[in-house]
């Protein structure tokens, strides 16, 4: 990783970050309007193509973008995917046979040399390209067969939050494409979104618990796994907490012993079967007493200590990480702010991540 110094603070902090997660209901408005259309052009040229096996690549944010589509591609198409580790073929030279795969790369800015480079060995070994970014002028657009343009706009707080969601709807118009739906699930997205953004209020009060937090947990399976991820994260850059997310299995697996009555644990709770597979965790962990802070439907945050009540009523369970990851956007801003920290521009951070 190249270092780079951080961007210089704004006069207010938050203010950059605070205004591009208010335009998310314009982009996912705009990608469904504007969008749309070209998305599922592209999923037809693909489709016609016939690839057996998708191959993921992605950093960071966009790699919880990338798993989100891992769920919808082997769930809604029943396709194989995996999750890449560029070094074998950027540092160790690897070449593998990749005829017929699908090579999808997700980048916000589509200029980090390992995703060109790797991107540009995938095609050579023989796969199918596509590159889903902000920047259509990008090098990785430039290097790929196909192009998905996320169209959020230029982004300039480090942490990603409209690229983010315009990403996850990008990759599900995608899918849609690819099974032949026409993507109307996701319709109702934009005006969901726009009510999640008048309750901050809400998200404010719940900061209120995490300005001193050593650490926090979240939790999620299914399709909020990579919500639980991407909150992580974002928690972790701009409030340097140390959150660790884990899939509710995983979770049981050892990690719960770490878990006591001052823990605070964050679960993403999708309605759906995502959610049901979660309920024994959440039994759990009230077992074990600890601070569990549920996000999701109304009966699930009544059981919980505090919680954000997402409006998940008739919304399908596949495109509800558009909308679950809002709140911990605010989640994380708001934490930030309390702490007396500036989200726009955490420390040692750049906005485009050079990896080789």
């Amino acid at each position: 990783m190249t270092a780079t110094p951080s961007a210089p603070k704004s006069e207010q902090p938050g203010r950059i970050m605070a205004r591009e997660m208010a335009e998310q209901p314009e982009v996912l408005r705009r990608l469904l309007d504007t969008g749309a259309p070209r998305i599922h052009e592209v999923a037809r040229r693909v489709a016609a193509q016939s690839p057996r096996f998708v191959l993921l690549t992605a950093r960071g944010t966009s790699d919880n973008a990338a798993l989100y589509a891992k769920y919808l591609l082997e769930i809604q198409l029943g396709m194989p995917c995996g999750l890449a580790s560029m070094s074998t073929t950027t540092a160790y030279g690897a070449r593998p046979d990749l005829r017929d795969v699908l090579a999808v790369t997700v980048s916000q800015s589509g200029g980090s040399p390992d995703l060109v480079a790797s991107t540009k060995a995938a095609r050579a070994a023989g796969a199918i390209t596509l590159a889903v970014t902000n920047n259509p002028d990008s090098p990785l657009a430039a290097v790929s067969e196909h192009h998905i343009d996320i169209m959020a706009g230029p982004e300039k707080a480090l942490p990603a939050t409209k690229t983010y969601t315009a990403s996850l709807l990008a990759l599900y118009l995608f899918v849609e494409g690819l099974r032949g739906g026409d993507g109307s699930p996701a319709e109702v997205l934009p005006g969901l979104a726009q009510q999640l953004l008048a309750r901050q209020d809400e998200v404010r009060t719940l900061a209120s618990r995490y300005r001193f937090a050593d650490r926090m947990v979240i939790t999620s399976r299914g399709y909020g796994y990579p919500t639980a991820k991407e909150a992580a994260l974002k928690l972790m850059e701009t409030s340097y907490i140390p959150a660790l997310s884990y899939s509710g299995a995983d979770l049981l697996h050892g990690p719960l012993a770490m878990v006591d009555n001052i823990s605070p644990v964050i679960a993403v709770v999708t309605d759906g079967k995502g959610g049901l597979m979660l309920q024994p965790v959440l039994d759990r962990l009230r077992g074990r007493g600890a601070d569990l802070v549920v996000i999701g439907p109304k009966a699930q945050v009544d059981q919980a200590s505090a919680g954000f009540v997402l409006p998940t009523q008739g919304v399908a369970e596949e495109v509800q990480p558009v909308l679950e990851i809002i709140p911990l956007q605010f989640l994380a801003y708001e934490v930030t702010i309390a702490r007396g920290q500036d989200p726009d521009a955490p420390r040692a951070l750049a906005k485009v991540t050079e990896t080789h």
